[in-house]
């Protein structure tokens, strides 16, 4: 039996999976454009020179969030966060004391208060049992904010992270509205370090990478293109994503859904799948002709942990960590 590869282990990933609904399939062998062999460019861009200046601690703070400006009158002391993401990055900036209660994916880390609460359709009464002075949003759930206001509560409602930028800019705009600004400005340096510093280390070993790959979403073939988050992060290492050339025209909104055979006939070099266990492994080179893949024969088809893989907090660093290993073991193959 084929034993599957680890990168570590295998949770069901409902966030990226969920953002994936509603792409248009991929198409059949020999009608899609072909992904490019030309090696990507492997490093990370330039940080952004015109940041948003991190707050001094001090109250009424006003950030922007989807809704536009947001006051935040008191340092809130009872937190309610309906994001995952966010949720990791209110612990990791020294605020999980103050979280309250979580949605029902806010599962990392371990002390993060998960509850029934649901992100993605936000019961305003089950919210209120929490007595929350700061309910977190994300985008999807932006109606529930005019509900907590009619009801006094503050909200912010943070859109999802386009890139690293959005990431470091996330937690330390979470340091300013908790007063944690010191720990929070802190956090997005290490996390850009970090992250940097994988990188370029892989690139410097690996020469420019140039390895093509499929990220497979889910069971029924939904794959993401470099302009989501989680494609940028592949993108750093300079491997070439087959996915961009079934979505070219952006029709499926960075998550096209790809045919068996498209994969077969891109032929990429690594198959990273974020959803299944070590039986999915082997049902993937179980799968018609896909034994002629190299990432298969090569046994290069890796099992992610799909909350890493989906999330855009400051565990972004140990996704690096799992591609590069990756990209690594497989240079030169």
């Amino acid at each position: 039996m084929r034993t599957a590869r680890h990168l570590s282990p295998a949770l069901l990933g409902a966030v990226l999976a969920l953002t994936a609904c509603g792409a248009q399939d991929g198409g059949a062998t020999g009608t899609e454009p072909t992904a490019q062999e030309a090696s990507h460019t492997c490093g990370v861009p330039e940080p952004d020179p015109d940041r948003p200046t991190v707050g001094d601690g001090t109250f009424p703070v006003t950030v922007t969030d989807v809704t536009g400006e947001v006051s935040i009158e008191e340092e809130p002391q009872r937190i309610v966060s309906l994001s995952p993401s966010h949720t990791e990055m209110l612990f990791a900036i020294g605020a999980g004391d103050r979280v309250e209660a979580a949605d029902e994916y806010s599962t990392y880390p371990e002390e993060a208060p998960d509850t029934d609460l649901s992100g993605f359709e936000p019961s305003v009464e089950a919210v209120t049992e929490y007595d929350p002075d700061l309910v977190l949003l994300a985008h999807s759930a932006e109606a529930t904010a005019d509900q907590l206001d009619a009801v006094g509560i503050p909200s912010l409602v943070i859109d999802a992270a386009e890139d690293l930028e959005d990431t470091y800019a996330q937690i330390r705009m979470l340091g300013d509205v908790t007063g944690n600004t010191e720990e929070a400005d802190a956090e997005a340096t290490r996390v850009e370090n970090e992250f940097t510093e994988i990188v370029e280390n892989v690139c410097e070993e690996t020469e420019g990478g140039g390895l093509t790959f499929y990220q497979e979403l889910d069971e029924t073939s939904y794959s993401a293109t470099s302009n989501t988050f989680v494609g940028q992060i592949y993108e750093s290492f300079g491997l070439v994503n087959i996915a961009d050339a079934a979505d070219e025209d952006g029709s499926a909104s960075g998550y096209p859904q790809l045919s068996q055979e498209y994969v077969v006939e891109q032929n990429p070099d690594l198959i990273f799948l974020s959803y299944g266990d070590e039986s999915t492994v082997t049902q993937v080179a179980e799968r018609p002709a896909f034994d002629t893949i190299t990432a298969v024969q090569n046994d290069a088809v890796y099992l992610l942990d799909a909350d890493i893989a989906s999330r855009w907090g400051p565990r972004v660093v140990e996704f690096a960590e799992l591609v590069g290993q990756a990209v690594i073991e497989n240079a030169g193959s």
